[in-house]
């Protein structure tokens, strides 16, 4: 089963493929060099016994006998031909016995058969030959014999042969091998996948230590494991932290209509338990309005109302709106802004968000202390911190706070329900901005964002520098 499943897997078939691919080159290659070569040796055998029978036919009748006997004598192969006739077609001199009937005498080089002297054992060859007229009226016939291309013939196919077969075995070879190690790699992930979907969030698929695209098919599902794992173990306590924070309001609004309907002895004490029950049924219904708009920003669907939106008009709005609490607390609230900067986003998303931040630090700073707002712009680069003189947030504490319903031991009695700076985090991503939580003490955060940038650009290019932040903190 293993074996079929390596032959039909697609590394080994490609792998097939280009050895077979390779196989016609070769052979298509080493069919154009015998083809060539054979040309070659062939125009060579004519332009020697052209020169052979100018030569010859150039000679003295006397010495013409003697310098074909002395050609013939050096020919120890075999291959070459030389006959002298007289007019009669008498044979006078040479191994041929008799010119070819097919065989012009016009000095051009042909193709042909001879008849010879002594038979050859295994077939008349055909031989290229060139025949002339002599000044007396003799013939002259001079010939080679080109039948030694097929030696060559065969030299160049055994040549084939013995490149061509370890070629395509190493071809097959090497497909075997990348079908196996590919076969590998694939089973790895999916017992690894098998593991993950049995509950084991925290596997992760191989990376190995290349660079190749299943690497990096392999880094960007981790990447999407990560955030899933995240998630899910952000959802894993959300049902016990909404009971919880849902629990308290519930009970003390049934504890108060319990004691109203038994204790409850004018109208006004009634309306007094009413009103308690109201404020706490209205704590619950913020509890679930918080969490629904949470889904709501965190899903992607309020980016329809995406605008030009001004800062700097924001921090002054929510300035103006905290100034009276920060007042009554007796604590500085003031605004820093270096200059006009725009964003692309949602306005009224970013208000909530500075609003958040802002809130927070006036309910956390103690009496007496300060909360400063600032924005400042650099390039295309604009900053929003708020800072204050409260205890801030400690280094353990900067991913939990974060998360839904989180809240220290020491906050635990502040009034609020733990979703402020959730719901801030998911505005900061849905713009693509960046949100940064500096140390403490004293609180400090900052969100980081892009401006000259309108439309859709805007969002990506905030969120390349998002991903890219988080990849080097990571």
């Amino acid at each position: 089963m293993h074996q079929i499943q390596l032959i039909r897997s697609s590394t080994f078939l490609w792998a097939l493929a280009v050895a077979a691919a390779f196989a016609l080159f070769v052979a298509g290659l080493f069919a154009f060099i015998y083809w060539k070569l054979d040309d070659y040796l062939v125009a060579r055998s004519d332009r020697m016994i052209a020169t052979q029978i100018h030569f010859i036919a150039d000679l003295p009748p006397a010495r013409r006998i003697s310098a074909i006997a002395d050609h013939l004598a050096q020919d120890s192969r075999g291959v070459q031909y030389a006959g002298l006739f007289d007019a009669a077609g008498a044979r006078l001199a040479g191994n041929i016995d008799r010119v070819p009937r097919e065989l012009g005498l016009d000095g051009a080089v042909q193709g042909v058969r001879l008849d010879l002297l002594e038979k050859p054992a295994v077939h008349v060859p055909v031989v290229r030959a060139v025949g002339r007229r002599l000044d007396d009226g003799d013939v002259l016939v001079m010939g080679r014999n080109v039948d030694e291309t097929r030696e060559i013939s065969s030299v160049v196919g055994e040549a084939l042969a013995l490149g061509l077969l370890p070629a395509f075995s190493l071809c097959l070879l090497a497909g075997v091998w990348l079908s196996v190690r590919a076969q590998r790699r694939v089973e790895e992930v999916n017992q690894r996948v098998q593991r993950i979907v049995a509950g084991e969030l925290r596997e992760r698929l191989p990376e190995g230590g290349t660079d190749d695209s299943f690497a990096r098919l392999a880094r960007i599902v981790n990447g999407m494991l990560d955030e899933m794992e995240t998630m899910i173990n952000a959802l894993a306590g959300v049902g016990n932290d909404i009971a919880h924070d849902l629990r308290t309001p519930l009970t003390r609004v049934r504890l108060a209509l319990e004691r109203g309907r038994t204790h409850a002895a004018t109208l006004e004490e009634l309306q007094e338990i009413v009103d308690k029950a109201i404020a706490g049924i209205d704590q619950s219904l913020a509890i679930v309005t918080a969490l629904l708009r949470l889904t709501e920003i965190e899903n992607n669907r309020r980016t329809a109302g995406f605008g030009d939106v001004a800062l700097d008009e924001i921090l002054r709005e929510v300035c103006d709106v905290y100034e009276p609490i920060a007042e009554d607390k007796r604590m500085a609230l003031g605004v820093v802004i270096e200059r006009n900067v725009q964003v692309w986003g949602d306005r009224d998303l970013l208000f909530e968000a500075v609003a958040n931040l802002v809130d927070n630090a006036v309910k956390f700073t103690p009496s007496g202390g300060r909360v400063e707002l600032a924005l400042e712009a650099e390039d295309d680069t604009a900053l929003v911190r708020i800072r204050d003189t409260g205890p801030g947030i400690s280094e353990q504490e900067r991913e939990a706070v974060l998360r839904r319903f989180y809240r220290s031991e020491k906050m635990r009695n502040t009034p609020g329900v733990g979703l402020g700076l959730s719901l801030v985090a998911a505005i900061v991503k849905l713009h693509g901005f960046r949100l940064i939580i500096g140390p403490a003490p004293g609180g400090r955060i900052e969100i980081l964002a892009r401006t000259g940038l309108t439309g859709r650009a805007a969002t990506r290019r905030s969120r390349t520098l998002l991903h890219a932040d988080a990849d080097e903190m990571g």
